[in-house]
């Protein structure tokens, strides 16, 4: 047997009944239902209150309280490369004044022999 063990017992053993817990709180049951025809029932708090929409854990779509008017799935914006978000924040002539900046320093650099890596 290891040194470490406890004899006779594991990990979530033991009497564990509402004695020990406490009482439950009252809950409800709350329906989600998506665009794919899932539905979700959860459990909340009586005195929580409830959101109007949860992701649908089967397919990831919004689910809404309503099965009547389902909720549409989100628009995801496409992926954006590097260049395209320095396009939004640089004009054509911000781009080329940096462009010739870089290009002379580097120039400067190989006329010195500086190390470009």
């Amino acid at each position: 047997m290891a040194a470490g063990a406890i004899r006779g017992s594991r990990i979530g053993a033991g009497p564990m009944g509402e004695a020990e817990r406490g009482e439950s709180a009252p809950r409800q049951s709350v329906s989600y239902f998506c665009m794919n025809e899932h539905t979700t029932v959860l459990q909340f708090a009586v005195e929580a209150e409830a959101p109007e929409s949860w992701d649908c854990p089967r397919c990831g779509l919004p689910a809404g309280v309503d099965a009547e008017n389902l909720q549409s799935a989100l628009k995801v914006a496409p992926y954006k490369t590097h260049l395209a978000y320095v396009k939004e924040r640089r004009s054509e002539t911000e781009a080329a004044e940096i462009l010739t900046e870089a290009i002379e320093m580097l120039r400067t650099k190989r006329k010195t022999g500086e190390v470009i890596f």
